[in-house]
């Protein structure tokens, strides 16, 4: 382990976690109260930043993870949580959230598909839950969500593995 660690000692600390650590809950690293030079020291530059009323969020998607920390107006976090998760996609309101309600909790999408049966852009995000798994958000022209759906994640079995 020590060998693996130092491989990543010069990785944000978000991508080590979802290297070594994939599949198993991952609490951040970051805890309510710190400063934005402390999240910086942890995990590095975040991936977006978005702002939110009186709050910044600061997202850091990697992989199957994506930390969503919330700055207030001072500078310090006020919380900080991994978003992929079969709890945080059930909140997802079908015929009201917009394209940018979902990146704005979830992050940016690990890809955005077009289909031959669905006339819009489909959202993918890679997330695990005791296995690979992908959550797609299939949008109308408006950007409005119109579904939701999960499968699993066969990209990473070895086709010998698959059948």
């Amino acid at each position: 382990m020590h060998t693996i660690l130092n491989t990543f000692k010069h990785a944000p600390l978000a991508l080590v976690c979802a290297a070594l650590l994939s599949g198993c809950a991952v609490l951040s690293p970051v805890k309510p109260g710190m400063t934005r030079d402390e999240v910086t020291a942890r995990l590095g530059a975040p991936s977006r930043v978005v702002p939110i009323g009186a709050f910044t969020r600061w997202q850091y998607a990697a992989g199957q993870q994506a930390i969503m920390v919330d700055l207030d107006a001072t500078g310090r976090v006020a919380d900080a949580r991994q978003v992929l998760t079969a709890t945080a996609f059930a909140s997802i309101e079908v015929g009201k959230w917009t394209r940018a309600d979902v990146e704005r909790e979830f992050g940016p999408p690990a890809m955005v598909d077009r289909v031959a049966s669905w006339p819009s852009d489909i959202l993918t995000y890679r997330w695990r839950d005791f296995e690979d798994l992908l959550f797609w958000v299939y949008l109308d022209a408006n950007n409005v969500v119109q579904r939701t759906g999960q499968g699993l994640d066969l990209s990473r079995d070895p086709p010998s593995e698959r059948y």
